[in-house]
């Protein structure tokens, strides 16, 4: 008998996938999915505004629209990865993390001090930016693992 199903990596990364579609950011939509080391998700998380921030009073714009910080989503938004952190109410030492997006610096932080050992990413299209080199520097000297996902991104079909 043979069977037709998913890998834990490309059933993890979906996970993330489908989490990132809880965004309401209209330019990049993020998603995290933290499991254990026994195929166990431990937390999901995606980039959004913090309990009790109406989204809608918050604006969405990127550096793109030339306006000042404060006008933009930079100073307000919680990325995915901090989120999943937040969100869990597990152990999450030696477990790993699916993203969508590779880590920011200040992500980079809380995975390290949560004990995370191992970040599968799907994009890293900010990898040259200082915040990207100061995130791998940091993951290098802490011995955390970072992998680009290779696997299919499975589609569903009832």
């Amino acid at each position: 008998m043979e069977f037709n199903n998913i890998s834990w990596d490309e059933y993890f990364m979906s996970i993330a996938i489908l989490s990132s579609m809880r965004s309401k950011d209209p330019h990049t939509k993020v998603g995290a999915c933290i499991v254990s080391k026994e195929h166990k998700v431990l937390s999901l998380g995606y980039n959004g505004m913090p309990i009790g921030i109406d989204d809608n009073q918050i604006p969405w714009s990127g550096h793109e629209s030339g306006n000042c910080n404060l006008e933009t989503k930079y100073p307000y938004v919680c990325h995915a990865e901090l989120n999943a952190i937040l969100n869990s109410n597990h152990d999450l030492h030696n477990s790993i993390v699916y993203v969508t997006l590779f880590p920011c610096n200040e992500c980079t932080k809380a995975i390290i001090q949560s004990g995370i050992k191992k970040i599968i990413y799907i994009s890293d299209k900010y990898h040259d930016t200082d915040e990207e080199i100061a995130a791998r520097k940091m993951l290098d000297m802490a011995g955390v693992e970072y992998v680009k996902y290779e696997g299919k991104i499975p589609s569903i079909k009832f």
